[in-house]
C-alpha cells in the first residue's frame, strides 16, 4: 500500500534515516523541520500520514495538531516524543493524534505503525460500498467517513471515527476495552487502555448533549463501553 507520508521532524538525520525506510516501503515521503512549515505543507497538499515530532521550533508538534484538527483535517497522525510520562502522551491523543511513540525508537517498529495506520485509515478503491449505521439520532456514513447527531455533522479524528463505527454496528453490544483497542491499532500491545478512554471521553464531548451524563456512549461498570441500543433500554449501564 503506496502512499505519500510526511514526516516533520527537527533533527535532519533522523528524519533522512525515516524517509530511507517510509521509501524502501514505496511511500512518496515529504519532510519538513519545523512546525509552521508542517502546517504550510499539510494546507498545500495534505499527505496520507503525518509523521509529527513534538518538540520541533517555531510551532511544536501538539499546536501544529490543534491547529490542523480545528482546520478539520482529518489524516491520521502519528505522533513522535521524547516526553515518557503517560500525562503527555494522553495529551497528544485528547488533541487528536492516532498514535504515538516514544524516543528513542526501533525504525523497524516505527514501520509496523504506519503500516497499521495506513491500513486502518485508507479503504482500497474497489471496495464494495457499505450501508448507514445508526444507533438512535446517531448516523455514520462509512463510505463517506461522516457521523451527524440529530442531522448535525461531528467531526471525528480516524480513530475516534474506527471506535464509534465499530460500535454502532451492534449497539447495545458491550465492548472491552481489549476490543476496542484492536478496532484502532489492531493486535499491537503498546497501546494502553486509558487511550479508549480518552477517545471515548473525546466522543462524549462531541456527541452527547450532556457530556457527563451520557445517554447514548455508555459505561458497562466492568466490563466495557457500548453504545445504547434505541431498541433496549436496561438499567445497567453507568457514565
Amino acid at each position: 500500500m503506496c502512499a505519500h507520508v510526511m514526516i516533520a521532524e527537527d533533527d535532519e538525520k533522523q528524519a533522512e534515516l525515516v524517509r530511507r525506510y517510509l521509501e524502501r516501503d514505496g511511500h512518496t515521503v515529504t519532510l519538513v523541520h519545523d512546525g509552521r512549515a508542517a502546517v504550510e505543507s499539510v494546507r498545500h497538499r495534505a499527505p496520507d500520514l503525518l509523521v509529527l515530532d513534538v518538540m520541533m521550533p517555531r510551532t511544536d508538534g501538539l499546536d501544529v495538531l490543534r491547529i490542523l484538527r480545528a482546520e478539520k483535517y482529518e489524516l491520521p497522525v502519528l505522533m513522535l516524543t521524547a516526553r515518557s510520562t503517560e500525562d503527555d502522551l494522553l495529551l497528544g491523543l485528547d488533541l487528536g493524534a492516532d498514535d504515538y511513540m516514544t524516543k528513542p525508537y526501533s525504525p523497524r517498529e516505527l514501520m509496523a505503525r504506519v503500516r497499521t495506520l495506513l491500513r486502518r485509515t485508507r479503504r482500497p478503491p474497489e471496495a464494495a460500498p457499505e450501508h448507514l449505521l445508526t444507533a438512535g439520532p446517531l448516523v455514520i456514513d462509512p463510505d463517506r467517513h461522516e457521523i451527524t447527531v440529530d442531522g448535525e455533522r461531528i467531526d471525528c479524528t480516524p480513530g475516534e471515527f474506527r471506535i464509534l463505527a465499530a460500535m454502532a454496528a451492534e449497539p447495545g453490544r458491550v465492548f472491552t476495552r481489549e476490543r476496542l483497542l484492536r478496532e484502532l491499532h489492531g493486535y499491537a500491545r503498546y497501546i494502553g487502555d486509558r487511550t479508549v478512554d480518552v477517545h471515548i471521553m473525546n466522543l462524549r464531548k462531541k456527541i452527547e448533549p450532556a457530556p457527563r451524563r451520557p445517554a447514548l456512549l455508555l459505561t458497562v461498570f466492568g466490563v466495557g463501553y457500548k453504545l445504547a441500543d434505541p431498541a433496549k433500554r436496561t438499567g445497567r449501564a453507568r457514565p
